[in-house]
């Protein structure tokens, strides 16, 4: 088969960065999107007619199938972070996943790259979770080859996670977390990337790989290193569980009554289930080491996009310069 991918959810935080990797591979990309009108974007990833945005929906089966026609390697990165509509944590991880793993291994595509995501576990009291488990067992059932790719939290330009409390901060004097003592293992996207393009390339034996940084630290730690780098001070306040759950219980409720008009992306009950669970590599799971990949510290990505968080922006650094070069300053 000729060296063509169809990315679903092509345009979304990792699949944009797994777009422009097999694009710079040579392979022909097919960004399959609900909203193709939304992700034009994509087409700078490559020479012109190289990476197209096509029209599919991993709820319809048949917009699948026509996409996966002709793909030798096929690569599902679509996941929601709450629900909304008729965009349920159900539809999305296990029947999504299962038609996409099913129409690749009826198209006879050679690879299928299904992203995870680390706490995955059918017993888990996160529907989350528990659905992302539930899915990856459809994708293993349907395409026994798979390559499935769990991440702890991502970081990136696009990143939902540190930008999402960067903006907070500069905003506001307190910093509100749930689960300040869970522990995370940030993995930088374009790593992902380069997991997936091994994986569509056969490059990686079939299983599930479990996938941070070189790092491992608190969800306070995380904030505080956050704050470091936008030169913010902020006091960073730990919720309980118990004032936590009211909170999130009444966002619920507000987004369900509303009719989804309000979408609740502070904090809903689900995320508090997951908050309660470490989330970093297992101690017996394929990992980057297999993959022969160096993951990439925090330390030499954040700068390049949080920057804009600072009081300065971009000038902070000059600004900095020169207030110690004043007499009364530290150069004086």
């Amino acid at each position: 088969m000729s060296n063509i991918a169809a990315i679903f959810g092509g345009s979304g935080f990792i699949g944009r960065y797994v777009a422009k990797r097999l694009a710079s591979e040579g392979w022909r990309v097919l960004v399959a999107v609900r909203r193709p009108n939304e992700a034009l974007f994509v087409r700078t990833f490559g020479v012109p007619g190289q990476v197209e945005p096509v029209l599919a929906n991993v709820r319809n089966e048949a917009s699948v199938q026509a996409v996966v026609q002709g793909c030798s390697a096929v690569v599902n990165c679509v996941g929601i972070l709450s629900e909304s509509g008729r965009q349920k944590f159900s539809s999305v991880h296990v029947d999504g996943a299962a038609s996409i793993a099913r129409a690749a291994a009826e198209s006879g595509a050679d690879r299928l790259v299904h992203f995870s995501s680390i706490g995955a576990d059918t017993g888990s009291e996160s529907e989350y979770a528990r659905t992302k488990g539930a899915g990856e067992a459809a994708v293993q059932r349907e395409f026994p080859g798979a390559v499935i790719l769990r991440p702890s939290v991502v970081f990136g330009a696009e990143d939902e996670f540190f930008n999402r409390f960067a903006k907070m901060a500069r905003l506001s004097l307190v910093l509100p977390i749930v689960g300040a003592a869970t522990k995370f293992q940030p993995v930088y996207v374009g790593d992902l990337a380069k997991a997936a393009n091994l994986a569509a390339n056969g490059m990686a034996e079939p299983g599930i790989y479990e996938l941070g940084g070189p790092t491992v630290e608190d969800f306070r730690t995380l904030m505080m290193r956050m704050l470091d780098v936008i030169r913010r001070k902020r006091l960073v306040l730990n919720l309980p569980v118990f004032a936590a759950r009211p909170l999130a219980g009444s966002l619920d409720v507000l987004q369900f009554v509303s009719g989804g008009l309000f979408q609740n992306r502070i904090l809903t009950r689900d995320q508090i289930k997951q908050l309660s669970r470490d989330n970093v590599v297992g101690p017996d799971s394929l990992t980057f080491d297999d993959l022969e990949i160096q993951p990439t510290a925090m330390d030499l990505i954040l700068p390049e996009y949080l920057y804009c968080y600072r009081h300065a922006g971009q000038f902070a650094e000059i600004h900095e310069s020169s207030d110690e070069m004043k007499p009364n300053g530290n150069g004086a």
